[in-house]
């Protein structure tokens, strides 16, 4: 139903209805227990505890939908390129068989990382016809994989650092509530029974306004850490990629005797 993103970035319309439908499901859990602290903590805290709880969804669901198309990748290692045969010697010569087996895996190619590095690579040796350039090609694409790599978490960054600062706004919302309700019953009374009971009112609404930074805090270190897992194991499928590509497709070139001898 939705129209999947290039390499491990998610369909943000995708990831946000997966958050809205769990956010959904979060809060109908809470009804049965509406007398409860716990549910008050998210449902009586006015409109802060109900973004943070989306926001979290919805970090949440890009990270899983991540991981789920990272595992997609890494399938790619398993398949082998270059035929196997020791004779079989890959040059501009040979790169049309290469490019052809690599279409027998896969209809797209561009929308893996691993076969994506080496069509470009393979497009520009069958182009070019300078061997000798072919590594130089696979280190550039690998950086710029990285760089995909590094935006493909913006969302997700985002989210991180405005949760947190959504609980502060709840913390700030609430103290000045408290703050405003004890004021006004100074202006309007000199009773000190009266202040006595206003300020127990205030210290109580003390701790709730706290509430929401702990919501935020606690929510945004679940995201960082899940972020900090997945973006390890992505790095990890990167360096894989590059050394799969010194391995199987650099390891595997040959210069004619042409090209020896004119030192391209």
């Amino acid at each position: 139903m939705f129209r999947g993103a290039r390499f491990t970035r998610v369909n943000n319309f995708c990831s946000f209805l997966l958050a809205a439908i769990a956010t959904s499901l979060f809060y109908g859990a809470l009804v049965p227990l509406h007398a409860t602290y716990f549910a008050e903590m998210f449902t009586q805290r006015g409109f802060v505890p109900y973004t943070i709880v989306a926001l979290f969804f919805w970090s949440l669901a890009i990270l899983i939908l991540k991981i789920f198309k990272l595992r997609l990748q890494r399938q790619t290692l398993q398949f082998q390129i270059v035929p196997e045969n020791p004779e079989f010697v890959l040059s501009p010569a040979t790169v049309g068989e290469v490019t052809r087996r690599l279409y027998e895996f896969v209809d797209e190619p561009r929308q893996f990382i691993l076969f994506n590095r080496i069509e470009i690579a393979l497009a520009n040796l069958r182009n070019l016809g300078r061997v000798g350039d072919l590594d130089e090609i696979l280190r550039s694409q690998g950086e710029q994989d990285e760089s995909t790599l590094e935006t493909s978490y913006s969302v997700v960054n985002g989210f991180v650092w405005a949760i947190p600062v959504l609980g502060f706004i709840g913390t700030v919302e609430g103290l000045s509530q408290s703050i405003g309700g004890f004021g006004t019953v100074l202006s309007t009374t000199e009773d000190l029974s009266q202040i006595k009971s206003s300020l127990q009112l205030v210290t109580g609404g003390l701790a709730v306004a706290f509430e929401t930074t702990l919501q935020g805090l606690v929510a945004a270190l679940i995201v960082q850490m899940l972020l900090t897992m997945t973006k390890k194991k992505e790095e990890e499928f990167l360096d894989d990629c590059s050394e799969y590509c010194v391995r199987n497709v650099v390891g595997r070139l040959r210069l004619t005797p042409y090209q020896s001898g004119s030192g391209t």
